[in-house]
């Protein structure tokens, strides 16, 4: 079997609410879901997803390569692009073609991926995740209404500009998850848009009624020294690594002790994942896959002994893939069928597509002027956001 070709496609997530973080919320209730499409000579096809918009670059080397050596074919990608460099999106492109590889590698197994790997069990504990900043209190508590029905537990919460807002909520949800524990898990996020000093401050003062089992990215994910002061100036666990590329990325954290909870990206891929997971298991840390359209990540985090729990963002496919998942009894529970158990529909993408503008690029991902600076109000508008 070789690797002959690829096709991508971009279709789109209907969250049906408005979602962002501290950094900004987007315009419209769609994002883009970019799929991979990876040929063989034999007919199988094998798919990633996540944004591969370095597919080009990287594609050669693979190109003509039995799909099954695919640690060996990471490492080629990797060297293939050595000059240049690998993060960015150029690593999203390798994350995409990493994951089709390993669905190839499961379907000429005929056997789920999860199986392949070495999994002894389909189930992976999950946390909610609903990137919910944008939602006022009564449709937080409806949307977590829902989490809860399907038996989570723990549930991360976005925010970071007001304090009081922010214990409000979080005392909100767990009292919704409190229906299926006497001590739910809560955990913060604040998408690095804080400084350290103002870190310590908003979390201690949240922790002083709110038991935070962590807080994601309080500062800038490379900033070592400061998410280690962070770490020694509150309760709850520090976590980070979702934006980190690379295992030397990581490096500098984990020697400054800065990190508790290691995160791993879905849209890097599952060799990356593994990798990582290794490396924090010979430190004793844990490890937590952040969310992507069609959780592949969990095929992975089934099988790893420092698996912590799985963020899902949301209890729906895009358009055009059916997932061979439930979400149930607070994680996932992953099907029989081959590879990544994802089915992908391209005829049903292309029409429903054709009748789609491509949304503005805003939001979330554009970093805002004044993250990092909101110790004081701003005198214009008198508030800290």
């Amino acid at each position: 079997m070789k690797v002959t070709g690829y096709r991508s496609l971009t279709t789109w997530h209907d969250w049906g609410r408005l979602i962002g973080d501290a950094n900004g919320v987007m315009p419209e209730p769609c994002t883009d879901v970019q799929v991979l499409i990876l040929r063989t000579d034999d007919g199988l096809e094998g798919v990633g997803l996540g944004p591969h918009a370095d597919v080009d670059r990287v594609f050669g080397a693979v190109e003509g390569e039995d799909p099954r050596a695919v640690l060996a074919l990471y490492d080629r990608m990797l060297n293939h692009v050595f000059k240049t460099g690998h993060s960015g999106a150029t690593f999203g492109a390798i994350g995409a073609i990493d994951m089709a590889l390993w669905d190839l590698k499961a379907k000429a197994a005929d056997e789920p991926l999860w199986r392949t790997i070495g999994a002894a069990d389909r189930f992976v504990p999950g946390y909610a995740s609903g990137l919910d900043i944008a939602l006022d209190d009564d449709a937080l508590v409806r949307l977590y209404e829902r989490f809860a029905e399907r038996g989570f537990t723990a549930a991360k919460l976005k925010g970071g500009h007001d304090v009081e807002r922010d214990r409000r909520r979080l005392e909100a949800v767990r009292d919704v998850l409190g229906r299926n524990s006497t001590r739910p898990a809560l955990m913060f996020d604040a998408n690095e848009s804080w400084n350290r000093s103002q870190a310590v401050r908003f979390v201690t003062a949240l922790e002083r009624t709110v038991d935070l089992s962590w807080v994601e990215e309080p500062v800038r994910r490379w900033d070592a020294a400061g998410l280690a002061s962070v770490r020694s100036g509150i309760r709850a666990a520090v976590a980070t690594g979702e934006n980190l590329t690379g295992l030397e990325q990581y490096r500098p954290l984990l020697d400054a002790e800065a990190v508790d909870i290691v995160q791993v990206g879905s849209v890097w891929g599952i060799t990356h994942f593994l990798r990582l997971a290794a490396v924090a298991h010979a430190r004793d840390l844990p490890v937590s896959p952040v969310a992507y359209h069609g959780n592949s990540l969990a095929h992975a985090a089934a099988a790893v002994p420092n698996h912590l729990v799985s963020e899902i963002q949301d209890l729906s496919w895009p358009v055009g893939l059916d997932v061979d998942q439930e979400i149930a009894d607070g994680g996932i529970v992953l099907g029989d069928r081959p590879g990544l158990g994802i089915r992908v529909d391209e005829e049903r993408i292309l029409a429903a597509r054709a009748l789609t503008p491509p949304p503005p690029v805003a939001g979330p991902h554009v970093r805002p002027a004044r993250a990092g600076l909101r110790l004081v109000p701003d005198p214009r508008t008198g508030e800290l956001v």
